[in-house]
C-alpha cells in the first residue's frame, strides 16, 4: 500500500493540472491515467479537431483567394498528410504533459482506479489484474466523459463516433452526421471545406441550440450557402442501415432516405464512472449517471472531490475542468477555500468560429430580465473589409438598469480569440459605458466589442442609428 497526500484519477485536462497544482502546494501526490495522459481533450478532442480545422481552414482560404489577388492553378490536399500533421501535435503536447507530471513530483500509475474504501483505491492493468494499492488523504476524481452510442445504431466500419472520424485517414466522399451540436458541426465544416458533401441530421428545431438566433443564422447561413451542408432539422433520424458489403449507410429521415460512405454519431457524451466502484467509498451517481458537487467541487464525502465531465451540471468544456482542477486541488490542500468560476467561455471552430460567454439574449429574455444590446457588424469594420472576413458580428448583452455586462456572443473570423476580452471584461463587472470609452487599436478585429458597447446607448460612430430589427 503506497501512501499519498492526493491521489488524482484520470489525467485530462482537469486531473493533470489539478496533480500539479497539488504538487505545488508541496503535498505528495498521485495520478492515476488507463488510457492517456491528457485525456480526450489532447488525444481524441479538441487538438487534433483543431489540428485539422486549421488545415482545412488554410485549404479554403487558398481555394477562395481569387478576392484577394490570389489565383492558384492547382490546388490539392493529402489528408493522411494532415492526419500524420495532427498525430505529432498530440505527441508533442502529451510527451509535455508527462514531463511536467515528473517536474513537479507527479508520481503516475498506468490502469484503472477503483475504490476498496474511503481513501483505498485499488489499479487495475488492462489484464483486470491489480497492479498497485494507494491509500489517499483526499481523492480527486476527474476521469471525464465519452462519446454517447445510442443503441439502435449498427456497429460497423461505416458507423463512428467523434474519436473514430479522427481516426480515420481517408476523408469520405459523403457523411451524415447525427447530431447538430458543437462537435457534429465543428466536423462537418471542416469535412465540407475538404470537399465531402454532409449532411447533418438534427431532432431540435435548428442546429447549436445553446446560441442565439441571430447567431445561428450567420453559422447555418455559411454551412448551407458556402460550404454546401445540408441540414436537416427538426426530423429524428427513424432508421439507419448499413449498406450490403460495408459500402455506406442509408438513413430515413422523415419521409426522406439519405445515403451517404459514412454515419458520423454526435448525439452528446456521457460521464465515464466504469470501474470507480463509488459506492465503496460511500458515493453514487445522479439519474444522468454523474456525481453531484458543490461550488468548491467537494462530493458529499469530505475527502473527495470531483470534476469536470463527470460532475453533475458540467458544460463539458476542456478549460472549465481545468478551472475545478486547479481549484479543488487548493481546496483539497487547505489552500484557500475558494468556489470554482461560474463564467466559463465557450469557443466553437465552427466555419465562422464562435464564441459565447455569459448570459444570452434569448436566455434573458426566458429569465425575464430587462436587458439591452448592442451589435456591430463585421461588415462595418475596417479590418474586417481589409482581410476579406465581413460576415458575422460581436453582440453585448447588457442589464438595462445599471449598464452592466452580462453577456456576450461573437460569430465571424477569430471569434474564438475576441472572446477572451469579453470574458474579463464581464467578470470585472464592467459596464457598456466603461468599454465604450476604453481605447482600442484600430484597425483590429476587437474594437468591434468597442462598437457594440457604443451600440448599447445609440451612439455607435461607425454604423446608423440603430433600428428596431428582428433578432
Amino acid at each position: 500500500m503506497e501512501k499519498f497526500d492526493v491521489v488524482v484519477i484520470g489525467g485530462g485536462p482537469g486531473g493533470y493540472p489539478a496533480a500539479i497544482r497539488a504538487a505545488q502546494l508541496g503535498v505528495s501526490v498521485a495520478l492515476v491515467e488507463r488510457e492517456a495522459l491528457g485525456g480526450t481533450c489532447l488525444n481524441w478532442g479538441c487538438i487534433p479537431t483543431k489540428a485539422l480545422i486549421s488545415c482545412s481552414d488554410l485549404y479554403s482560404g487558398i481555394t477562395h483567394g481569387v478576392e484577394m489577388g490570389i489565383k492558384a492553378d492547382s490546388v490539392s490536399f493529402n489528408y493522411s498528410t494532415m492526419v500524420k500533421r495532427k498525430e505529432e501535435v498530440v505527441s508533442r503536447l502529451k510527451n509535455g504533459v508527462g514531463q511536467l507530471l515528473k517536474a513537479n513530483g507527479v508520481t503516475v500509475f498506468e490502469g484503472t482506479a477503483g475504490f476498496t474504501g474511503r481513501g483505498k483505491l485499488d489499479i487495475k492493468g488492462q489484464n483486470g489484474k491489480s497492479s498497485a494499492k494507494l491509500e489517499a488523504g483526499k481523492v480527486i476524481i476527474a476521469t471525464g466523459s465519452s462519446s454517447a452510442f445510442p443503441g439502435f445504431l449498427p456497429k460497423n466500419a461505416c458507423v463512428v463516433d467523434s474519436r473514430g472520424f479522427l481516426d480515420l485517414t481517408k476523408l469520405p466522399a459523403s457523411m451524415i452526421v447525427l447530431g447538430g451540436g458543437v462537435i457534429g458541426c465543428e466536423l462537418a465544416c471542416m469535412a465540407a471545406q475538404l470537399g465531402t458533401k454532409v449532411t447533418i441530421v438534427e431532432m431540435l428545431e435548428d442546429v447549436l441550440m445553446v446560441l442565439d438566433k441571430d447567431v445561428r443564422r450567420v453559422v447555418r447561413g455559411h454551412m448551407e450557402k458556402e460550404l454546401g451542408i445540408e441540414v436537416l432539422a427538426g426530423v429524428r433520424m427513424e432508421k439507419i442501415e448499413v449498406v450490403k458489403g460495408g459500402g455506406g449507410v442509408t438513413g430515413v429521415v422523415g419521409k426522406t432516405s439519405v445515403n451517404a460512405e459514412l454515419l458520423l454519431v454526435s448525439v452528446g457524451r456521457r460521464p465515464v464512472t466504469d470501474g470507480l466502484d463509488l459506492e465503496k467509498a460511500g458515493l453514487s451517481v445522479d439519474k444522468h449517471g454523474c456525481i453531484e458537487i458543490d461550488e468548491y467541487c467537494r462530493t458529499k464525502v469530505a475527502t473527495i472531490y470531483a470534476v469536470g465531465d463527470v460532475t453533475a451540471g458540467s458544460t463539458q468544456l476542456a478549460h472549465a475542468a481545468t478551472a475545478q482542477g486547479i481549484m479543488a486541488a487548493e481546496n483539497a490542500c487547505g489552500e484557500k477555500g475558494d468556489a470554482a468560476e461560474r463564467l466559463v467561455p465557450a469557443c466553437i471552430f465552427t466555419a465562422p468560429e464562435i464564441g459565447s460567454v455569459g448570459l444570452t439574449e434569448e436566455e434573458a429574455v426566458r429569465q425575464n430580465k430587462p436587458v439591452k444590446t448592442g451589435k456591430f457588424l463585421f461588415a462595418s469594420l475596417g479590418k474586417a473589409m481589409a482581410a476579406g472576413e465581413t460576415n458575422g458580428f460581436v453582440k453585448w448583452v447588457v442589464d438595462a438598469g445599471s449598464d452592466q455586462l452580462l453577456g456576450a456572443q461573437a460569430v465571424g473570423a477569430h471569434a474564438t480569440e475576441l472572446i477572451a476580452e469579453a470574458t474579463l471584461a464581464i467578470r470585472a463587472e464592467l459596464t457598456a459605458e466603461e468599454v465604450g470609452r476604453t481605447i482600442h487599436c484600430h484597425p483590429t478585429f476587437s474594437e468591434a466589442w468597442m462598437e457594440a458597447a457604443h451600440a448599447v446607448h445609440g451612439q455607435c460612430i461607425h454604423a446608423g442609428p440603430k433600428r428596431k430589427r428582428d433578432s
